[in-house]
């Protein structure tokens, strides 16, 4: 399946579902590490819903959000009537649209596993301006060796589309050296979320692995994704603990 349609279909229920990004520690560490200023223009790329946008619209900043799927894009434009300084646009991370030395910061959500990441840098790094910096943020379920984790983890390889294949993408956050070369700072910041069943099933299926109600696997998936509560879950409420990556440096010649 090609990466941009991936989301098709889903982009109702990842912004209803998906977890937000903390902005109080995002932009903490953000004023710390790289001295953010609200007047700095930032770039989302693979903006999808405009979670990472809300994040620097709430603390001043004009944000360009880049997101190349039609119904993500589209969702993420309804942000613009609460938040003036957003603006949204048809584009890849390997071809933004936006103009040379235009923005301050780049920023990046969730969506970064999905980039070419020789041909992204390579843009940024045109469209940043001197002295800019990347910010790339994940946000979800903790990926460890629990059962619990472990567990989820076989039942996405097991019944979901193709998440073999794609699933070492994910841990792009665990080794960054390759991407930032200078004034890199890193966290990775541990907490939980409490999901009753609704929201449970409507996270998971927010994922681009997950099959689809149409998809004839969805039976055996949403059976299997039960079972897998109803074993995690106390009194109908099931913890999953979860890591936020925080990540900004600068990139180009070292």
């Amino acid at each position: 399946m090609d990466r941009i349609d991936r989301f098709t279909g889903r982009a109702a229920l990842y912004d209803r579902y998906r977890l937000r990004y903390p902005r109080e520690i995002v932009l903490d560490r953000l004023e710390t590490w790289c001295g953010l200023q609200p007047q700095w223009p930032v770039a989302d790329i693979g903006a999808g819903t405009g979670m990472l946008s809300e994040v620097f619209l709430s603390n001043g900043n004009p944000v360009l959000a880049i997101e190349p799927n039609l119904e993500m894009r589209n969702a993420c434009r309804q942000l613009a009537t609460e938040w003036p300084l957003l603006q949204v646009s048809n584009g890849s991370a390997e071809e933004t649209g936006l103009a040379g030395n235009s923005v301050a910061v780049v920023a990046a959500g969730r969506a970064f596993h999905w980039f070419d990441i020789p041909r992204a840098l390579r843009e940024f790094q045109r469209i940043l301006q001197p002295n800019g910096w990347l910010v790339l943020v994940s946000y979800g379920r903790a990926k460890d060796e629990s059962p619990q984790s472990l567990a989820f983890e076989d039942l996405l390889i097991t019944h979901g589309t193709d998440y073999a294949y794609i699933r070492a993408g994910y841990r792009i956050h665990e080794n960054l050296g390759q991407v930032f070369t200078a004034d890199h700072h890193s966290e990775r910041v541990h907490s939980q979320q409490i999901l009753d069943w609704d929201s449970f099933l409507g996270q998971t299926l927010s994922l681009s692995v997950t099959p689809q109600p149409d998809d004839p696997g969805f039976p055996a998936f949403e059976h299997q994704l039960r079972a897998f509560f109803q074993r995690y879950a106390a009194d109908g409420l099931l913890t999953v603990p979860t890591s936020c990556w925080i990540d900004v440096g600068r990139i180009g010649a070292a």
